[in-house]
C-alpha cells in the first residue's frame, strides 16, 4: 500500500494518473531529472499529490477515543476496521481499497466540527459517527452546510447510532442516513414489552442531560402514560452527560423511591456506572435500557446479581441471530477480543458497498441517490429499508434479558459467563413512524 506520496518499496515519492497518461503509483524515473525548471516544477508538483486519492475509498470514523467515551468508541473503530477488512479481502470496492480513519472527537460537538474539517482537507468524503445526538447534530448541520459551499466536493455523513428523532424529522439532511432506529422507536418497542408485565408499578427515570436523554425522558411518560396510565413515575432525573464517577448518589434516591423498575437510556461509562452502583447497593429493580450491553455493562449487571431482569433493545440478539450472523460474530470476537455491539454497522457497510457497487461510483451525490429506498438483507436475517422522506432506516426490533447462558447459547459477555436471552421482537412494519422532514434535495 501507498502512503503519503512515497513508494512503499523504495521511499521514492510517486505520481498519479492524469489525462495525459501519466502511470499511477510509478515511481519517478531518474531521467525526469534532466528535465528544464518548468518541467521540474510540474513534476515535482505531481509528486507532491497525495498518495491514495484514486486507489482507496477513505471513511473517517468520527468518534470518542478518549474521554469518559472511549470504551464504545474504540470498540466501534475496531468494528469498522474489522469490516474494511472483509470488504479488502473480498477485492475492495470498484477495485479500491477501503481505509478506516480514526478522528477522535471527544464525544464533544465542537471538536467534531475540527475532525470534520481534518477529514475534509484529506479528501475524505464519506464520515461515519454514533455516539452522541449533540454530536451528530452539529456535524449534521455542518456536512450540509459545508457541501453548499463546496459543490463537486461533497461529503455525506453516515449515522449508525445517534438516535435523536429531530435528526430525521425537523433538522433531518440530505446527507445525512441513519442506520439506527431512533429513540421514538426503540421507546416505543419497549412500552409495548412492559405494558403486559403486570409486575411493573412504580418506575424511575434516570437519563443523560442532552437531546438524546430529554428525549428517552419525555417519550417514557407520554407512551407510558398512554399505555399504562396506572404506573407510578416516583422518580426522574436528569444527569450531565459522561461526567458522573459515582452513581451511588442517584441509586439511593431509587431505593428511597421505592421503584421496582428503572427506564435509562443511559450509554457508554455512564450505564456502566449505574450499574456497578446498583450492584453495590443491593437495588433489586428491573432496568429497561437501551444499551445496557456496552462495555462494562455486562460485568456490572453480573454483579447485580439481576438475573434476566436487565433489558435492552437492539437489532439483533447474538444468541437467537441466523447461522450465518452467529458464524459472523464468532470470528469477529475470536479476531478484536470484543462482542459486536453494532450490527447496525455492518448493516450500513454492506450498504455502502451495495450503493457503491451500483452506482459505479463512491461519489456521495451518487451513494445518496442509491441509499434513498434501498432494501437489504440485515445482519439478522431481516429486510431492512432506508426511507426515501427522511433516511430512517427500518428494520426489525428485538428486546433480550440478561442472565445464565441457556442451553446452547454460544455467546457469553465479558467472561461473565452470562448471556442475552430473545424476549420479544417488534416487525420492522411495526416500528414505522411519522416524520416530519420536509428535506431540501440538490
Amino acid at each position: 500500500m501507498f502512503r503519503d506520496g512515497l513508494d512503499n518499496r523504495g521511499g521514492r515519492p510517486i505520481v498519479r494518473l492524469d489525462q495525459n497518461g501519466l502511470t499511477a503509483n510509478a515511481p519517478i524515473r531518474e531521467d525526469t531529472m534532466k528535465l528544464d525548471a518548468a518541467g521540474f516544477t510540474l513534476a515535482f508538483a505531481l509528486a507532491a499529490v497525495p498518495a491514495l486519492a484514486d486507489d482507496t475509498i477513505k471513511i473517517g470514523y468520527i468518534d470518542p477515543l478518549s474521554g469518559g467515551g472511549a470504551s464504545i468508541g474504540e470498540v466501534g473503530l475496531k468494528t469498522y476496521q474489522y469490516l474494511a477488512d472483509e470488504i479488502n479481502a473480498s477485492g475492495g470496492l470498484l477495485g479500491k481499497k477501503v481505509e478506516i480513519v480514526g478522528l477522535d472527537n471527544k464525544t464533544n460537538p465542537q471538536e467534531s466540527l475540527i475532525q470534520a474539517q481534518k477529514a475534509a482537507d484529506q479528501g475524505i468524503r464519506i464520515i461515519t459517527q454514533g455516539n452522541g445526538s449533540s454530536v451528530a447534530a452539529a456535524l449534521s448541520d455542518w456536512v450540509t452546510k459545508y457541501n453548499d459551499r463546496n459543490p463537486g466536493k461533497e461529503i455525506i455523513y453516515l449515522n449508525y447510532a445517534a438516535v435523536d428523532p429531530v435528526l430525521t424529522n425537523d433538522k433531518c439532511s440530505y446527507w445525512h442516513f441513519r442506520w439506527d432506529a431512533n429513540s421514538d422507536i426503540k421507546m416505543a418497542a419497549l412500552t409495548n414489552f412492559m405494558k403486559d408485565r403486570p409486575n411493573i408499578k412504580k418506575i424511575y427515570l434516570i437519563n443523560q442531560d442532552y437531546s438524546f436523554g430529554q428525549s428517552v425522558q419525555k417519550q417514557a411518560r407520554a407512551m407510558l402514560k398512554e399505555k399504562r396510565p396506572d404506573i407510578e413515575i416516583v422518580g426522574d432525573e436528569l444527569h450531565p452527560l459522561l461526567k458522573i464517577t459515582d452513581f451511588s448518589p442517584y441509586v439511593a434516591k431509587i431505593k428511597a423511591s421505592g421503584a421496582d423498575s428503572v427506564i435509562t437510556g443511559n450509554w457508554g461509562q455512564d450505564i456502566a456506572l449505574l450499574l456497578k452502583a446498583a450492584a453495590d447497593a443491593g437495588l433489586q429493580a428491573d432496568f429497561y435500557t437501551y444499551y445496557a450491553g456496552g462495555a462494562g455493562g455486562p460485568t456490572a449487571i453480573k454483579q447485580t446479581g439481576l438475573s434476566h431482569r436487565v433489558f435492552q433493545i437492539t437489532e439483533g440478539v447474538p444468541n437467537s441471530a441466523p447461522e450465518a450472523a452467529q458464524k459472523w460474530e464468532k470470528d469477529f470476537r475470536a479476531k478484536e477480543g470484543v462482542a459486536l455491539f453494532y450490527p447496525r454497522a455492518v448493516n450500513e457497510m454492506r450498504m455502502l458497498a451495495k450503493a457503491v457497487n451500483q452506482a459505479k461510483s463512491d461519489d456521495p451525490k451518487a451513494l445518496a441517490a442509491q441509499f434513498e429506498g434501498m432494501t437489504a438483507e440485515g445482519f439478522d436475517g431481516d429486510e431492512i429499508t432506508m426511507r426515501k422522506d427522511d433516511h430512517q432506516l427500518f428494520q426489525d426490533m428485538f428486546i433480550s434479558s440478561f442472565g445464565p447462558l441457556d442451553p446452547g447459547a454460544k455467546f457469553d459477555e465479558e467472561g461473565t459467563g452470562w448471556g442475552w436471552r430473545k424476549v420479544g421482537v417488534v416487525l420492522a412494519n411495526d416500528t414505522i413512524l411519522p416524520t416530519t422532514c420536509k428535506m431540501e434535495r440538490p
